[in-house]
């Protein structure tokens, strides 16, 4: 036996070699066939392959090749040095990295004055939402959350701006330059290591976020060519020049996506009475921020100012100030008080309505006045609280916008006549145009606050809410007769769409006065699938704020 499994091994051995043995003359046949008999490889006569050359240069000049010509020398990079003040860190208010307690919080009445636009410093928070508006202009190197070199040494900030006046005024975005102890402006024709230009501020206007800089120089500068906003359509090709990223003369190119923007609850930019932006889908970024946007004719219809973003960085939705804004600011800037008057006549109204409210009240076009300041010119003619403004020197008013543009540019002790309803009735009454700064410090100045106490009246009803009476006590120091409070809201119902929360004072249902919670809930009874409900409300710990309208259709 064990001579047999001998064999066999011996056997196996010889056939395996004699495979391998077969497999080596393959490959070197295989190489010989490939490379010659001699296995050496050959050389190759080129001398008839003719050598490439570079062509001419072909002109392929475009329109948008044309306007970077023109525009691009005027369009300058801003640098700026910020040096953190010893109590910087401890003056940081949640959700306002800057400090200022007075940022806009996005609730109460839109105001037919600006309201107290405090800078609101980019939110760096991870969640989507906090992210909704980055400033973003001006985080370039290796730096904190706020531009702050990591030891908090000197903050710097980047950012674009545009020459209008050969003699060195350049239009920017306030953002850009807030705060800032020197401003530095760096020319296309600046060398890669210059810093640039010295340059002083002339003026600022936060209502629009604009800014005007100058720096001295010893020849005439290019300019751009301003444009007019107005005649900018949805679908218009359009150029976004700047320094995105610190990275001078950049262009982008897209198209007008949408017009008259405005971004509520989004800081500083995009909050204010003032801020209604040109859309665009032209690739916006880190630094672009005080660029211009340029139209086919090589004008500039546009600042660019901020984008919708939720990683910091374009995603096709970018947004520029209105030259006819941007002009308009800038020729008050450069006027001998270096800032921006605007007209007020002392009230607050509520600009957003629900359709519901519209028909219940019988009018398509106006606002509702929902405050009127004591002592200033509406107060003076008569207006009062839920009045209905049509129209202004007998042109109808489109809207809350239309009213505030319209009333801030005109000149203080000017006289205007407002076209009115109330009560169904039309009216008219003649008032003094006012300063809106004034006005806005003496309606910030007020305020009165109240607890809302007493035993809950009523159930939640077909409404979805539970209402009480109001205290006596509460009601002396509102100024107010009757109504009710809302104690709760059931999740899911027609209140709880609204958006009314626990504490609201109801003062009408309908137009129909509120006396107490009785009679409230034998109003709700009545009502039915379809019907339009509308309710007056005043918020208690902010009375002066003026009442809202809120209302819809009940399911």
């Amino acid at each position: 036996m064990k001579v047999w499994i001998d064999k066999f091994r011996m056997r196996s051995l010889s056939f395996t070699f004699a495979i391998l043995a077969t497999l080596s003359v393959g490959i070197l046949l295989g190489s010989v066939m490939a490379h010659g008999v001699d296995g050496k490889e050959s050389k190759v006569d080129s001398s008839d392959a003719k050598p490439l050359q570079v062509p001419s240069p072909v002109n392929l000049s475009t329109t948008f090749t044309q306007i970077v010509k023109e525009d691009g020398p005027a369009v300058v990079n801003i640098n700026t040095i910020s040096i953190p003040k010893a109590s910087h860190a401890q003056q940081r208010f949640p959700g306002n990295p800057q400090g200022n307690p007075n940022a806009p919080d996005g609730n109460g009445p839109d105001q037919e004055g600006p309201g107290d636009q405090g800078q609101q410093g980019p939110d760096q928070g991870q969640n989507g939402m906090q992210d909704f508006f980055n400033h973003f202009f001006g985080f370039g190197g290796p730096q904190g959350p706020q531009g702050e070199a990591p030891d908090g040494g000197e903050r710097e900030a980047l950012g674009s701006g545009f020459i209008v006046d050969p003699r060195g005024y350049i239009i920017t975005n306030n953002h850009v330059i807030d705060k800032a102890d020197k401003i530095y402006v760096k020319l296309s024709t600046d060398g890669v290591g210059d810093q640039g230009h010295p340059a002083t501020l002339v003026g600022l206007d936060k209502e629009t976020d604009i800014a005007v800089l100058k720096i001295n120089v010893d020849h005439p500068l290019p300019t751009v060519k301003l444009g007019n906003s107005d005649g900018s359509q949805i679908g218009d090709w359009v150029l976004a020049i700047g320094s995105p990223f610190g990275l001078n003369q950049t262009v982008t190119a897209g198209i007008i996506s949408s017009e008259n923007r405005s971004i509520p609850q989004a800081g500083p930019i995009g909050a204010g009475e003032f801020q209604h932006f040109i859309q665009t889908d032209a690739a916006i970024n880190p630094g672009n921020s005080g660029g211009p946007l340029v139209n086919m004719n090589g004008q500039v219809i546009g600042m660019n100012t901020a984008i919708y973003t939720q990683s910091a960085g374009n995603e096709g939705i970018g947004f520029a100030m209105p030259s006819n804004t941007v002009i308009n600011v800038y020729n008050q800037l450069i006027g001998p008080e270096h800032k921006v008057i605007r007209g007020s006549i002392g009230i607050t109204f509520q600009a957003a309505m629900s359709s519901a409210v519209s028909r219940v009240y019988g009018f398509k076009n106006g606002v509702i006045v929902s405050s009127v300041q004591p002592g200033f010119s509406a107060a003076n003619a008569g207006i009062k609280p839920g009045d209905i403004i049509v129209s202004i020197d007998g042109r109808q008013i489109k809207d809350g916008n239309d009213l505030i543009n319209d009333i801030a540019s005109r000149k203080p002790g000017t006289k205007a006549t407002l076209g009115y309803i109330r009560n169904g009735q039309h009216a008219t009454a003649t008032v003094t145009i006012g300063d809106r700064d004034t006005m806005m410090a003496a309606l910030n100045s007020g305020g009165r606050g109240g607890s809302a106490n007493g035993p809950q009246q009523s159930g939640q009803g077909k409404l979805g809410m539970g209402v009480s009476n109001v205290p006596q006590e509460l009601a002396t120091k509102l100024g107010i007769q009757g109504g009710v409070i809302v104690r709760s809201i059931r999740p899911g119902s027609f209140a709880d769409g609204l958006q009314l929360g626990p504490g609201a004072l109801i003062l009408q249902m309908n137009r129909q006065p509120i006396t107490n919670a009785e009679q409230f809930q034998e109003m709700a009874s009545k009502l039915k699938s379809g019907d339009d409900v509308v309710f007056l409300v005043m918020d208690p710990q902010n009375p002066d704020r003026g009442n809202s309208y809120v209302g819809g259709t009940l399911p």
